[in-house]
C-alpha cells in the first residue's frame, strides 16, 4: 500500500472512532452532563468537536507514518501500532463510560490508564520516528486536562 493511503486510512479509522464516540456522547449532552456540577475551568460544549477532530487527524497522521516503517523496524512498529489500537479503544470506552453510563468514577479511572497508555504510545513513536511522536503530544496534553476535568466532575458531584 502507499505510504499516503496508509496515513489516510489511519485518519480515517480515528476519525470513525471519534463520530462513533460522538455518537454516545450527544444523548447525555442534552440530558445529564447540564445537570451535573462542573468546574469553572470546564470548556464550552463546541470547543470539544474540533479539539476532538484535529487530535483524531494527528494521531492518525501518526500511526500512518510508524505504520510506513514496517520495514525498517518490524518488532518495534507492531508494538507501537498495538499500542496505538489500545488507546484508540480506551478513548472510546471512557465516552462510553462517562457519556453512556454516567458513570464518572470509572470514567475517572479508566482515563488515567488511557493516559499512561497515550504516554507509551508516545515513547515507542518516538524510538521509531520522533516526528510522529510529536503529533501525539497535544493529545497527551488533552487528555492530561481531560483527566483533570473528568476528576474534578468527580468531586463535584460525589
Amino acid at each position: 500500500m502507499n505510504k499516503y493511503l496508509k496515513i489516510i486510512y489511519c485518519v480515517a479509522i480515528c476519525l470513525a472512532v471519534g463520530y462513533l464516540s460522538s455518537n454516545v456522547t450527544q444523548s447525555s449532552i442534552a440530558t445529564w452532563y447540564p445537570e451535573i456540577k462542573k468546574p469553572s475551568f470546564n470548556p464550552p460544549n463546541w470547543v470539544f468537536a474540533p479539539v476532538w477532530t484535529m487530535l483524531f487527524i494527528m494521531m492518525g497522521i501518526a500511526a500512518g507514518m510508524i505504520w510506513n516503517k514496517l520495514e525498517t523496524n518490524k518488532e518495534l512498529v507492531k508494538k507501537g501500532l498495538l499500542f496505538f489500537t489500545i488507546q484508540l479503544l480506551l478513548n472510546a470506552l471512557w465516552s462510553y463510560l462517562f457519556f453512556g453510563l454516567n458513570n464518572v468514577l470509572l470514567a475517572l479511572i479508566e482515563i488515567i490508564l488511557l493516559w499512561l497508555i497515550i504516554y507509551e504510545t508516545y515513547h515507542v513513536f518516538k524510538q521509531i520516528d520522533k516526528r510522529a511522536s510529536y503529533l501525539l503530544i497535544p493529545y497527551l496534553a488533552w487528555v492530561g486536562f481531560a483527566t483533570i476535568l473528568n476528576g474534578s466532575i468527580y468531586w463535584l458531584n460525589r
